[in-house]
C-alpha cells in the first residue's frame, strides 16, 4: 500500500460512498450495491481498487463475501491529511495588497 493508491482509492465518489457506508458496519457485496446503480463487474473493480489500497478487507462467510473498514489504514490516511492541511499555510504565496 502506497499513499498513491490511497488518493487514487479515495479520488472517486463512488468508493468514497462506498467507505461512506461501511462505516456503521461490515455488509455483504448485495448490501453494499442496493443503493448503488452499478453493474456487478463496476462494483467489484470499485471494491478491489479499495482492497487493494487497504481501505476495505474482505472475509468469506459461507457463500457471502463481507466487507468492513480497515481502521489503522483510514487512521494513518486521515493523519497524513491533517498533516499536509496543517503545513498548507506554509505553502501559500503571499497576496499583494488590493488584490484579492
Amino acid at each position: 500500500m502506497t499513499h498513491a493508491s490511497l488518493y487514487e482509492a479515495i479520488a472517486d465518489p463512488t468508493r468514497r460512498a462506498l467507505l461512506r457506508a461501511l462505516r456503521d458496519g461490515s455488509q455483504s457485496a448485495g448490501e453494499l450495491a442496493a443503493p448503488f446503480e452499478l453493474s456487478k463487474p463496476t462494483l467489484s473493480h470499485h471494491l478491489k481498487v479499495l482492497r487493494e489500497a487497504g481501505l476495505v478487507r474482505a472475509e468469506k462467510r459461507g457463500t457471502r463475501v463481507v466487507y468492513s473498514l480497515t481502521a489503522n489504514v483510514l487512521e494513518e490516511l486521515a493523519a497524513e491529511l491533517l498533516d499536509l492541511a496543517g503545513r498548507a499555510p506554509e505553502l501559500r504565496v503571499p497576496r499583494k495588497r488590493g488584490t484579492s
